[in-house]
């Protein structure tokens, strides 16, 4: 059954280009062999294409691993970091902007505050 994934701890963004034939294991050896990070900690993880169009979200459930796949069907894209071999930690906020098509850095959003 898909859960909540407000619950969950980190959304994380794997920069640059993903091979979308990747499946369930191949993206998890994408997250401990090049990222070092375990694809089973409480974080969904987000791959994207060479097009841009199409972007797998992977997360880990109690029961099993789950993998989202979107392709827009309109004419837009994401605004994709392109960075190779770079994860990024994202807030909810910028993953609804990333959703929505948007640049996850606004220069003119107000930030919140960092935590100590």
């Amino acid at each position: 059954m898909l859960g909540d994934i407000s619950a969950l701890d980190n959304v994380y963004i794997v920069c640059g280009r993903t091979d979308m034939r990747k499946q369930i294991d191949g993206l998890c050896a994408i997250i401990e062999e090049q990222l070092k990070m375990n694809p089973h900690e409480n974080s969904i993880f987000l791959f994207c294409g060479r097009k841009k169009d199409r972007i797998k979200a992977i997360y880990r459930e109690k029961d099993g691993i789950v993998l989202l796949y979107k392709r827009l069907t309109g004419s837009g894209s994401y605004k994709w970091p392109r960075n190779q071999n770079e994860v990024k930690s994202l807030t909810w906020k910028q993953f609804e902007w990333l959703m929505d098509g948007l640049e996850i850095e606004q220069p003119k959003a107000i930030k919140p505050p960092v935590k100590k």
